[in-house]
């Protein structure tokens, strides 16, 4: 079995802030990738040439959220043309498109596909755009509404998707079929619960937070950490690059230094949303 002093699960700007903390310490991390490498439970990632068994001292998840996109749990889902990820606007030329979601994701790919000539509505259950809405993509967005260039549904929620319409179900209890070749589910995304529950961390199964020391960042099994958004469990947007990149001295620092990474933490703030 081989064994590693530190096994980091995530390449991305967490996992590799994570990396460069313990590498100031004199510690040669092993940092996964989920495009070669995947972990599958405590001791066994898998690559391509299959599950291999693996030790360590200590292990730290900055798996991210993007894996795992939240799902609207209604009938037509997975129908072929129903999409979690943006793509590319100009497939959608000529097309009736539906965006469903409220946030940055949506409004930015309503925005897009509208200029790339695809007659688009945006669906989204609040009644008003969120205040994260980028200050630069809410006027674009309400000035298209506005002109009619694109159509809207707030208060408006998704109760099925057939192979050429989304029906909605507006406040007042009245529904309406759109016209939709193709659809944007844009509604977020998760951290990977199940690997929580494969490696044995206890986590609120309401708010998907991890059970964790707020100083070391330690999880209820002994030498697995958490980094990053997976921190803060469906609140993804309470943690970002810029503060997230100080969770490597939490996990890998003395104490005084974790206290350093707390008070930068802390003194990092951004409108919430997504």
């Amino acid at each position: 079995m081989q064994h590693e002093s530190v096994i980091i699960a995530g390449a991305g700007p967490i996992g590799l802030a994570c990396a460069i903390s313990a590498k100031r310490r004199g510690i040669d991390p092993v940092v996964i990738d989920a495009g070669a490498t995947k972990l599958i439970s405590t001791h066994d990632v898998e690559t391509r040439f299959g599950r291999e068994p693996i030790s360590w001292d200590k292990l730290v998840l900055a798996t991210g959220y993007f894996d795992s996109p939240n799902r609207l749990g209604v009938p037509g889902e997975d129908l072929p043309h129903v999409h979690h990820y943006f793509d590319e606007a100009h497939r959608s030329y000529g097309q009736d498109v539906v965006v469903i979601g409220g946030k940055n994701s949506a409004v930015e790919a309503a925005l897009q596909l509208f200029r790339a000539g695809a007659r688009t509505t945006i669906v989204y259950r609040g009644k008003t755009w969120p205040k994260s809405v980028k200050y630069w993509l809410r006027p674009d967005l309400e000035n298209r509404i506005k002109a009619g260039e694109i159509q809207a549904r707030l208060a408006s929620q998704v109760i099925e998707i057939t192979p050429r319409e989304v029906v909605v179900r507006g406040w007042l209890g009245n529904s309406e079929r759109i016209p939709a070749d193709r659809v944007y589910a844009l509604i977020g995304f998760h951290p990977d619960l199940q690997l929580f529950e494969r490696i044995g961390i206890a986590f609120d199964p309401e708010s998907g937070r991890p059970e964790i020391d707020p100083d070391t960042l330690e999880t209820s099994v002994p030498g697995v950490f958490v980094a990053g958004s997976v921190t803060a469990g469906d609140k993804i947007s309470e943690i970002f690059i810029e503060n997230g990149r100080f969770d490597g001295e939490k996990i890998f620092g003395t104490p005084a230094e974790r206290v350093q990474a707390k008070d930068k933490y802390q003194g990092i703030r951004r409108e919430t949303g997504e």
